[in-house]
């Protein structure tokens, strides 16, 4: 069997026994069935990788002892995806899951001026990029911000490149035909996409219009892509 990934949000190097939180010891005890002995990688999203012998299988306080404890350099690109938050919560938190799964550094939720959906569950939109993380077994959690007004992200963001992708009319570059170093962000709109007066200001602050293909993508399938391409 592979050995399963858990989240843990705090590592002492110092200490090799680990106390796992209930939510943890009861998946490794009642779900997996999992017995004193066996191994389990453990993480705390920010790079660090414990490989563990469960020491204590109780179902609410499992205990877990460290045997090998290694760091996994960060990627070699920093991505950053600017994504509007949508108004059908389960688009938004697939295109997080999908995110996370593909190495997203960074994901800034928008309010833009045609934004539909204010609302945001951090704790449970955070909870869902941990379980990407850990389902796709990577060790580094995306940073997950409050949402940003659109004014405002697009002066707090100061990545190497900086792009803007909308459906407008105009000069714009195929995304995957363009060299990405070092660390970039781009730009994803709401479902009307952006105004004119949004695409301006983002141009105004240095943000290159791109295009993510011939069709007219969902918000979210375009974050998604947009993310591949930037990573590739």
């Amino acid at each position: 069997m592979t050995v399963p990934f858990f989240y843990i949000n705090h590592v002492d190097p110092s200490e090799k026994i680990i106390s796992l939180d209930e939510d943890t010891s009861r998946h490794i005890v009642q779900v997996l069935r999992m017995k004193k002995g066996e191994k389990v990688n453990l993480t705390d999203g920010k790079g660090i990788l414990i490989t563990a012998a469960i020491l204590e299988a109780d179902k609410k306080y499992c205990k877990a002892v460290a045997t090998e404890t290694t760091t996994r350099k960060p990627a070699t690109r920093n991505i950053v995806i600017a994504i509007s938050l949508l108004k059908n919560a389960n688009r938004f938190e697939w295109f997080l899951e999908k995110a996370t799964e593909i190495g997203v550094s960074e994901i800034i939720p928008l309010i833009c001026d045609r934004t539909e959906k204010e609302k945001f569950r951090f704790e449970r939109l955070n909870a869902i990029c941990i379980s990407a993380m850990l389902q796709s077994q990577q060790c580094r959690l995306p940073v997950l911000h409050e949402p940003l007004l659109f004014n405002k992200a697009i002066t707090a963001i100061q990545s190497d490149q900086k792009f803007i992708a909308h459906c407008a009319e105009g000069k714009k570059k195929q995304l995957g035909q363009r060299s990405v170093n070092g660390s970039a962000a781009i730009l994803i709109g709401p479902e009307g996409d952006f105004t004119e007066r949004e695409i301006q200001l983002a141009l105004e602050n240095n943000f290159i219009p791109v295009s993510l293909g011939e069709t007219r993508l969902r918000t979210e399938t375009a974050g998604v892509v947009a993310a591949i391409k930037l990573m590739n």
